[in-house]
């Protein structure tokens, strides 16, 4: 099973619990609207999708089911534009990402997409009365890589939520994100370990039917807390 495998069975809920929330607010580049990108930088920007994607999720029902197909229609038309997903599948995959042809990058983007929406979209019902606090930026005007560290609140205690964003000019805000990290847990980091495993074993076309595989599964919603 992708996700976490290792960590003890109480992280890992507390994980899957509050990584859906922070998927949900920008983990994946989530945008509930258009953003002038005019004198805003990289946290305002991530304050602002933050406040407007939490309204979202409370006001659409289909959402807060976690309904596959809604969610994956709202990724693909609020989401995408808003995140460097090559960069992110390609930092997960690793190495191997420089041997693969056309069709097999196609098919890693697609079904590590499937999977993270799988994974986040039965946590969706936990949104409730959370807010986003960014916390100070640490970073230069000048600098072309950051990260905006947040925490959300109106849980038992805050969950600590960072994005590693890249300025991208063509980008609606100017900027893309491309790696999350919920509870000190990198994103692209935990899916590497997992992803080089199934590579050394059985190749590039392996990994892509173990996802495939797994983006079948089913949803485990979870209750709410």
């Amino acid at each position: 099973m992708f996700l976490m495998n290792s960590a003890h069975p109480i992280a890992r809920r507390r994980f899957l619990r509050s990584a859906g929330l922070a998927a949900a607010v920008a983990g994946l580049g989530l945008s509930a609207g258009s953003v002038s990108a005019a004198g805003q930088g990289p946290d305002e920007m991530i304050k602002k999708l933050s406040d407007e994607l939490l309204d979202l999720i409370r006001s659409d029902q289909s959402l807060q089911r976690g309904d596959l197909d809604h969610v994956m229609a709202m990724v693909d038309k609020k989401v995408m534009p808003h995140v460097n997903f090559t960069r992110m599948t390609a930092s997960a995959v690793g190495p191997a990402w420089r041997q693969a042809t056309p069709e097999q990058r196609q098919r890693l983007q697609d079904e590590f997409k499937k999977l993270l929406v799988r994974t986040y979209a039965g946590a969706l019902k936990q949104v409730d009365d959370q807010s986003v606090e960014v916390l100070p930026l640490r970073a230069g005007p000048d600098d072309n890589d950051v990260v905006v560290r947040t925490r959300v609140l109106g849980g038992r205690e805050p969950v600590q939520v960072d994005y590693r964003m890249e300025r991208a000019p063509d980008a609606p805000e100017g900027w893309r994100i491309y790696d999350l990290n919920v509870l000190g847990i990198w994103l692209v980091a935990n899916y590497r370990s997992q992803f080089r495993q199934q590579i050394n074993q059985n190749g590039i076309d392996g990994l892509i039917d173990a996802l495939a595989s797994r983006d079948k599964a089913p949803v485990d919603a979870g209750a709410k807390q």
